[in-house]
Formats: structure tokens, C-alpha cells, sequence
């Protein structure tokens, strides 16, 4: 035991220290928001064309049930998420962030571009939804490696002290993607109107993923591998005994991280749950249930989002600064104060009152978007980061984010009350505050579990070594080394 005490007090050197090129780190940001605006692109044209491709490709069925049916092949497609966050989180933490992100990129890209190319119920019968569900299926298993991805590389690639601000960029991707594929709909009915968009219009969007895919995979064949992957890969090579810890098991991971695993899976469910109930549910809403005009919801929505990207940044900026926890807990009271006040205003009919009500549950969930994506990394080791992420986030996100504006559309269906989003919205928030508050730490500005402090310049190495908390996670990086020797003791005696 006097070994282990050694370990736990041992000092930082200077060569521990990780300085990052923050030139590199922004072009790590930029092309991995990339991949993300490109996955959201897709949301955004299917949400916001959902109405018409329920009626494209079930057009077979009862018109009341034509957009549950629209939805649902929306949330199935979340249900290989996590097999693909499996896979992908596997092969990312053996093979490095950079391959996996580009693989992913491409199969969204093609996945995306087919249904462009399927013809409708009316040509090919049965056989459209199932070719849909198809491409939606290959989407959703890319998508299982993407975002986790994205938010491992951006959070490793960037300083303590600025890593809130940096991994906001994704969410700006977010942002991005979703206005493009939103704004590209909205243009495209203004110009056509919603008959021409009905019969071949809504196409168009889908075919544009092809172009869009091209760039991001070249500027994410251009990324460097993440500075705390490349580290670990070093000490690999070093070490034998580091190279044996830095490989877990699937089965590891499930009993000694399991803590971290059981906390993300409840922060990405309120997360994901607001998050698809704006951006995913919301343009349906205001169509099909309140019976606004397509272009004047759409056009609405858009709006708010633009007025949304910075904001994630400011959000992101203060994460940094006052600490990420205590800004995810104002924006979940803030959701179980305002949710059903902002629904009144949305159910006025008046434009500005509609606006201002989109507004504010716009500007909670960018109080979220600008601090998850740093604080979600945080709770896991360099050595099951990828793999805790895409496991955690796609299983949370196939039964709670996808499937958020099905069970709404169902909700309202069955309760036949139109405040149901917001009910919904505000029993998440709920549960996020308790599990926050009581489970959750502020790492903002403290380096990843798992990772030696990464500082912007060399001036700032001697502050981070005599930084008291530098070493934060060893006592728990330590404990879970003891835990998995004496297990591995206990079976070679049985044995």
C-alpha cells in the first residue's frame, strides 16, 4: 500500500503536460461540426418534410395515422444507434477518432442521398417504406458512431480551460446543419409550392447530402488524431502494463465504469429529450397539430435557431468560467418553470407571441448545447471514452431522443391536449435536476479522467503542475485498478 500512496501523490512533470496547438484544435472543431451539421441535415429535412413523406410513402394507410407512421420510421432508425455505438466506439478507442468520424461520415452521406432516389407507395407499394427504413437504418448506425465521436475528439483536442467554448462548436455544427436542411425546405416550398414539393420537390434536400459528405470527409481526412489518444498510444508502446490497462473489455467496462455509464445515460435523456422535442417535433407541431401555414412555421423556427448559435457559444464561454454543472441546472429549472407558459404563447396564434414562445425553450436548450458536449466526455477514462459515449448516448437516444416526437404525436393523439410537449419536457427536467445536482461534479477547466493537463501555451505548464486538482481522477483511476486485480485474483484461484 505505500506503493499505491506513492502513485496517488506523485507530482507532475513538465513533459505530461499536453500543449495544444489550438490552430489544429480549431480545425479539429470545425471539420468534426462538420460531420455533425451533416447528420443533422438530415434531421432537419426530415422533420421539417415529415408531413410530406408520411404521405409520399404511406400513402396506403388511414391520413390519421400517416405522420405516427412518418415518426415512427424516424425512432426505428435510433434503434441500431446503439449497435453502431458499440462497433464504432470499439474500433475508435483501438483505432484512433479520426478513421472512425471519416468512415461514419461517408455512410451517412450515402444513406442520405438514397432516399432521395426511392420511388413512393404509389410506384413500388410496400416496398417504399421498406426501402426507407432501410437507408433510415444505415443513418442510424453511422450516426451511433458520429456525435460520441465528434465530442470525444473535440474534448480531447482542446485546452482545459477552454474546452466548454470548443466543444459548443459541435452544437453550433448542430445548429448549422439543422438551419440548411430547415432554410433548404423553406426556400424550396416558397419557390414550389406544396403541391410540386409533394410530388418530387422533397427530394432535392436529400440529394444535396452527396456534395456535403464529399467536404466533410476531406476535412476530416486532414484532422490529426486527438492529443490524449495519441498520448495513450505512446504509453502503449512503452509499457506493456500500460498497454494491458488500456485495453478493456467490453464485460470491464460494464462492471468497473458502470457508475459513469448509468449518469450519461440519464444526462443524454433529458438532453436528447428537449432537444428533439424543438428541433425535431416542433416544425410538425406548428403544421399539423396548430394548423399554421408550412412556410410561416418553418420560416419561424428558422429564425430561432439562427438567434441560437451564439448563444451556445456564450453558454459554452461561461461553462468555462462559472462551471458547467450549475449552468445545465439553471436551464433544467428554467424548462420546468417556462415550458407550459412558452406552449400558451405558441397557442395564441399570434406571430410575435408564437416567436417569442419557440424563443424561450430555444435559448434553454442552448444553455444544454453549450455545456453538454464538454461535460458528457468528462465522465469517463481515455481508455473507454469513445466506447462509454457511443454506448451510453445511443441507448439513451434510441429510447428517449428519437422516439420524443413519436411519443408526443401519440401523447396529443390520445389525450387530445396540445400542451403534452410540454408536460413532457418538463417531467424530464425534473429528473435532470436530481441527478445533476446529487451525481454529477463540475470538471470544467480540469483535465479529462484519465488525461494530464492540456494548456493553451507553454507559460501556463508550471500553473497546471502546481495545480492541486491536476491530478484529480487518480484516487478513482486507482481504486478502479485495485478493483479489477483483486477480481482477476479471485478468478486464478478458482481457477
Amino acid at each position: 500500500m505505500v506503493k499505491d500512496k506513492k502513485r496517488k501523490t506523485k507530482k507532475l512533470q513538465k513533459s505530461d503536460v499536453t500543449v495544444v496547438d489550438t490552430d489544429v484544435a480549431k480545425k479539429a472543431v470545425v471539420a468534426t461540426a462538420m460531420g455533425n451539421a451533416m447528420e443533422w441535415f438530415d434531421f432537419g429535412i426530415y422533420s421539417y418534410l415529415v408531413v410530406i413523406i408520411s404521405q409520399v410513402f404511406y400513402s396506403g394507410i388511414d391520413e390519421s395515422y400517416q405522420l405516427i407512421f412518418g415518426f415512427g420510421t424516424f425512432a426505428v432508425a435510433f434503434l441500431v444507434r446503439p449497435i453502431g455505438g458499440v462497433v464504432f466506439g470499439r474500433l475508435g478507442d483501438k483505432l484512433g477518432r479520426k478513421k472512425i468520424l471519416a468512415l461514419t461520415l461517408i455512410m451517412m452521406a450515402i444513406a442520405t442521398l438514397s432516399i432521395g432516389f426511392i420511388p413512393s407507395y404509389e410506384s413500388i407499394g410496400i416496398w417504399a417504406p421498406i426501402l426507407l427504413l432501410l437507408a433510415r437504418l444505415v443513418q442510424g448506425f453511422s450516426t451511433g458512431g458520429e456525435y460520441s465521436g465528434a465530442m470525444t475528439f473535440i474534448a480531447e483536442s482542446a485546452p482545459d480551460k477552454r474546452r466548454g467554448l470548443m466543444a459548443s462548436g459541435l452544437e453550433v455544427g448542430t445548429l448549422v446543419g439543422y438551419i440548411a436542411g430547415s432554410g433548404v425546405v423553406t426556400l424550396l416550398t416558397y419557390m414550389l409550392g406544396d403541391q410540386t414539393m409533394l410530388d418530387w420537390g422533397w427530394r432535392i434536400p436529400f440529394f444535396i447530402a452527396g456534395p456535403i459528405g464529399i467536404i466533410g470527409l476531406y476535412l476530416r481526412n486532414h484532422l490529426e488524431e486527438s492529443p490524449a489518444f495519441a498520448k495513450m498510444e505512446e504509453q502503449k508502446e512503452e509499457a506493456e502494463a500500460e498497454a494491458a490497462s488500456a485495453s478493456v473489455s467490453l464485460k470491464d467496462m460494464l462492471i468497473y465504469h458502470r457508475k459513469p455509464l448509468i449518469i450519461a445515460i440519464i444526462l443524454v435523456f433529458f438532453y436528447n429529450v428537449i432537444d428533439y422535442t424543438v428541433l425535431t417535433y416542433m416544425p410538425s407541431h406548428l403544421s399539423d397539430v396548430l394548423g399554421y401555414g408550412n412556410t410561416k412555421g418553418l420560416l419561424l423556427i428558422l429564425i430561432v435557431m439562427f438567434i441560437m448559435i451564439p448563444i451556445v457559444l456564450i453558454m459554452g464561454h461561461f461553462g468555462d468560467r462559472i462551471g458547467n454543472k450549475r449552468i445545465i441546472i439553471g436551464s433544467l429549472i428554467g424548462v420546468v418553470v417556462l415550458s407550459v407558459p412558452a406552449f400558451m404563447l405558441i397557442e395564441t396564434g399570434s406571430n410575435l407571441l408564437v416567436f417569442f414562445g419557440l424563443l424561450i425553450i430555444a435559448v434553454l436548450l442552448s444553455a444544454l448545447q453549450g455545456t453538454m458536449p464538454s461535460q458528457l466526455p468528462s465522465l469517463f477514462f481515455t481508455e473507454v471514452r469513445y466506447s462509454g459515449l457511443s454506448i451510453t448516448y445511443n441507448v439513451s437516444a434510441s429510447l428517449f431522443g428519437g422516439t420524443a416526437p413519436l411519443l408526443i404525436a401519440w401523447l396529443i393523439n390520445v389525450t387530445a391536449s396540445t400542451f403534452a410537449p410540454a408536460f413532457y419536457l418538463v417531467f424530464a427536467a425534473i429528473i435532470g435536476i436530481i441527478v445533476v445536482s446529487i451525481y454529477v461534479e463540475n470538471t470544467s477547466g480540469k483535465p479529462l479522467r484519465g488525461d494530464a493537463p492540456a494548456v493553451a501555451e507553454e507559460g501556463e505548464i508550471i500553473e497546471a503542475i502546481e495545480d492541486s486538482e491536476a491530478l484529480w481522477w487518480k484516487e478513482e483511476k486507482q481504486e478502479i485498478e485495485e478493483r479489477m486485480e483483486e477480481d482477476n485474483n479471485t478468478d486464478d484461484k478458482e481457477s
